[in-house]
């Protein structure tokens, strides 16, 4: 039986020094860094190893359009309703990246459980985070191959299918960490937002 390859962690040596964006979601500034040499990555040892162990890319360093997409919906979604619902709302959100989308909800008053497959983008997710002011949440570094036990009511995606494989492994996270009566907002930029409720009920 061959054995799982390690999740990654991109060196800071790759990064290059951080730059701060302040990005407005609905009239609500948010500050995210971001690495500085986000373009330069490809060409660094440990991002080659880690495609050669499992053709991983470290796409998580730049702030796509599906990710401001993403943010844009939280922060019009009407949390109150689904609060009193389910409860209070826990929000995991998958392949955080910068976590754009997670801060977003804590600004909605969310508690966010930032996930990624490498380990220093949650160090930025958690980064950016604090820098806006918020400290309810957490950080899990998660290999969508490898769903957590845990059910969330609340899971947020985006900029997830850019490639076939990535497909079914996602929908399996999905039918698996998703509550029975929860909410998945999962947004692509040729696909706009998907928005997924209730997705075990026949």
């Amino acid at each position: 039986m061959n054995a799982e390859p390690p999740m990654p962690r991109t060196p800071p040596d790759a990064l290059g020094p951080p730059i701060r964006e302040t990005v407005l979601i609905d009239g609500r500034a948010f500050v995210i860094d971001r690495p500085g040499d986000s373009d330069k990555l490809l060409d660094h040892p440990a991002v080659h190893a880690a495609f050669a162990a499992d053709e991983y890319l470290p796409y998580w360093a730049d702030l796509w359009p599906a990710a401001r997409m993403l943010a844009k919906a939280v922060v019009r979604e009407p949390w109150a309703d689904h609060a009193a619902r389910l409860g209070p709302l826990t929000a995991l959100e998958i392949g955080c990246g910068l976590g754009l989308p997670g801060i977003a909800a804590l600004a909605m008053g969310l508690r966010v459980v930032f996930s990624d497959y490498d380990a220093t983008a949650l160090r930025f997710a958690a980064d950016n985070a604090t820098a806006n002011g918020f400290s309810d949440f957490e950080t899990l570094q998660l290999d969508w191959r490898r769903p957590p036990a845990t059910r969330f009511p609340v899971l947020l995606a985006s900029d997830l299918i850019y490639e076939v494989r990535n497909v079914a492994p996602l929908v399996g996270l999905i039918k698996t960490a998703l509550h029975p009566d929860g909410l998945c907002l999962l947004t692509d930029q040729d696909l706009s937002l998907i928005h997924i409720s209730e997705p075990t009920r026949q």
